[in-house]
């Protein structure tokens, strides 16, 4: 395999020796995620689906491309686009946080070689940014640099949940490549042992001054004192797992969580995912590899998701007698500390990988008693490590607003995290702080080692939202104020559905919809609505309503302290409405072809927030039935922090005459639409219990010509 290129630290004391490093991070990063990509043989198998829960694989080449230049344009590092289409098609995944609709006729992929010649391009605009943005040491969170390596860390990780789709592909469709070798030790397994782990306190988190970049979730402050506890000296290898598979591990539903059964009963599983049935081999099974499949080998890690792993250790902890549970990440860390392996700065010092990962071995497992440290094998490497702790976020957790939507919708109590890495773990999914979590029932290149432990972890996932912002916004849509103005998105709604009366109301899209308020109540009367919105977290929270039919939330009273406040729909009226909405995350300056066919758009206090209104405006009248209705609402609030002051389409002066936002709207739409009405809606925005905002909003309702 390669030599490994570490990422480049954030400090130093020559700019353009970091310059060199970057750009060689860089280049070696893109094109080692396209050869991957070169194990892919027939271009058919670019557009299957190898997960019904993910996208195809031409998504995934053009994902990572198109996450840099979005990035970039959202920080207005650039001010131009490459392709605007293909970065909306390869704007949002769908992974265990999407609330998309898979329906495979909702999407029109582009071909392979059109996603090429755009990688191309996104290549050379890059590289351009690397070789002419000026460079100031230390790269800090708010430095346009941060961007970039936020972008190629981005693409690291899917390299390698790339590489798990991958697996899922017919081999038939795939082909060898000498750039990505299988290991081809295969043998007995050692017999597995717990070993004893010594009391320790452990401290968790990073500062804003840490040496590498790293994920929002990773910054803040934890610390626990863990108790002494037994780990298991190997991970999990096939030959212990098949004994529970042997045993009818998965025909006992008394070994598996509720969650973990009604996993089983819908899948129908009986075994792990990357297995392969094949009586001919001594233990009944192949295992599927990168792209080949191989007799099972005994000695490598099992590769299973959480809910198979805490089904394993309830079924061993039953048969020994003993508390066999899956380790927290704090307990992780202490194994990781009493182990002794060097950080992930150390590697480069003494130029070798303490593992199985970064691709410094191999692009497979290999025996669980290759790598050990202090009498443990696999501390890190190989696979990563299912823990029993659902993600948190630390004390003093900020969102980096570039990205802020990366974590925070997997505070939910349904993500657990996974540590140590794998094999493809690049960059910094290879560093020790690093924090991943998944959906328990996903599978990566992931297995686990038990514990023999009592300890209770005491970190929660808060149940209420208490991000000011969300917080603020879920009050916004469905709070009372005290200055007794209606409620504003339930009037805006209201009034649309009042000009709707004479018209079809089959399908409405409600752009903008935040936490969802104006959806639901324009479900009221419409058969489906569809309510967009940029911000992952609003999507999250509404999709949480919608699912759950409550909502919680906090607001702060005064100083330190706090209002909690609870939204159930059925108090509203609201909880059969609930089958009629869909939630999609969308950018509305870049709408998917998919949303077309609607009776009415509502697009509330949106247009003064975008980075493009013209391109917004413009691609309206296409996806609105002639006769329908198009509601823009609206304080005209300018500002060049969210809009360009040359994109604003009034509030402005030209030729030395005043535009007003409607006279701007009248000259973009009046081609396609006659403006029948326009009045005042005013709303109030609460920040404490005794600071409002209260601001009037413009309604103009316009009618597709």
């Amino acid at each position: 395999m390669e030599p490994m290129i570490q990422m480049p630290t954030l400090t130093g004391d020559d700019s353009e020796a970091k310059r060199r490093e970057i750009r060689t991070y860089f280049r070696h990063c893109f094109k080692r995620y396209e050869s991957l990509f070169t194990i892919i043989a027939e271009e058919e198998a670019w557009f299957i689906d190898p997960d019904p829960l993910r996208h195809p694989m031409i998504f995934y080449y053009g994902h990572t491309a198109a996450f840099f230049i979005n990035k970039l344009k959202l920080s207005k590092l650039i001010d131009r686009r490459i392709d605007a289409e293909l970065e909306s098609i390869f704007a949002v995944g769908v992974d265990e946080m999407s609330w998309d609709d898979l329906n495979g006729k909702h999407y029109s992929w582009p071909g392979l070689a059109h996603t090429q010649q755009y990688r191309e391009k996104v290549y050379t605009l890059i590289s351009g940014l690397i070789d002419t943005l000026p460079l100031t040491l230390p790269i800090a969170q708010d430095s346009p640099w941060w961007i970039i390596l936020m972008g190629i860390e981005h693409e690291n990780i899917h390299l390698e949940t790339s590489s798990v789709l991958i697996r899922q592909i017919p081999l038939e469709m795939l082909q060898e490549d000498e750039s990505w070798p299988v290991c081809e030790e295969t043998g007995s397994a050692p017999a597995n042992e717990l070993l004893g782990v010594p009391a320790k306190r452990v401290q968790l988190g990073k500062t804003k001054n840490d040496p590498y970049f790293g994920w929002d979730n990773e910054y803040g402050y934890h610390q626990a004192d863990i108790p002494a506890f037994h780990a298991s000296k190997y991970l999990v290898s096939h030959a212990e797992y098949l004994s529970f598979v042997m045993a009818g591990g998965y025909e006992n539903d008394r070994f598996w969580s509720e969650e973990g059964a009604s996993w089983k009963k819908y899948t129908k599983v009986r075994f792990p995912r990357f297995w392969v049935e094949d009586k001919d081999q001594p233990n009944g099974y192949r295992l599927r590899t990168l792209n080949r499949e191989i007799p099972l080998p005994m000695n490598w890690p099992v590769e299973v998701n959480c809910l198979e792993a805490e089904a394993f250790c309830k079924w061993l902890g039953e048969k020994e007698g003993k508390s066999i549970t899956l380790p927290t990440e704090d307990e992780y860390i202490s194994l990781r500390s009493f182990a002794g392996l060097p950080s992930y700065a150390q590697w480069s010092a003494e130029e070798r990988v303490p593992g199985n990962m970064e691709l410094s071995d191999a692009a497979s497992s290999v025996p669980v008693d290759r790598y050990g440290h202090n009498g443990f094998y696999d501390v890190t490497g190989n696979v990563w490590q299912w823990s029993r702790t659902p993600i948190y976020p630390f004390e003093d957790f900020e969102v980096h607003p570039v990205y802020d939507d990366f974590t925070v919708p997997t505070f939910d109590g349904k993500h657990n995290l996974i540590k140590g890495g794998s094999w493809i773990s690049c960059g910094n999914l290879a560093h020790e702080k690093s924090r991943y979590a998944f959906r328990r029932h996903f599978y990566q290149h992931a297995g686990f080692r038990y514990v023999e432990s009592n300890y209770e972890e005491k970190v929660v996932t808060n149940p209420y939202t208490t991000d000011s912002i969300i917080s603020q916004y879920c009050h916004f849509g469905w709070g009372e104020n005290v200055l007794g103005v209606e409620n504003y998105p339930e009037k805006c709604a209201l009034l649309a559905l009042e000009y709707m009366q004479e018209k079809p109301r089959r399908k409405a899209f409600d752009i903008g919809c935040a936490i969802g308020r104006s959806s639901f109540e324009l479900a009221r009367g419409f058969e489906e609505v569809i309510g967009v919105d940029f911000s992952a977290r609003f999507i999250q929270e509404a999709e949480r309503l919608k699912e759950n039919g409550v909502l919680r939330y906090m607001m702060p009273a005064e100083g330190e302290l706090e209002l909690f406040h609870e939204v159930r729909l059925e108090d509203h009226g609201l909880q059969e409405e609930a089958d009629k909405v869909a939630f999609w995350q969308a950018d509305a300056c870049n709408l998917k072809p998919i949303f077309t066919g609607f009776d009415l758009i509502f697009a509330g206090n949106l247009i003064d927030r975008l980075y493009d209104p013209q391109k917004f405006l413009d691609s309206l009248a296409e996806r609105l039935h002639r006769g329908g209705l198009l509601i823009l609402t609206s304080p005209y609030t300018w500002q060049e922090e969210s809009t360009p002051k040359e994109k604003w389409i009034g509030g402005y002066r030209r030729d030395g005459e005043s535009v007003t936002t409607l006279e701007g709207l009248q000259e973009i739409l009046g081609s396609d639409f006659r403006l029948i009405d326009r009045k005042d809606v005013p709303f109030v925005i609460q920040e404490t219990a005794r600071k409002h905002q209260h601001t009037i909003a413009e309604m103009s309702v316009w009618e597709r010509r």
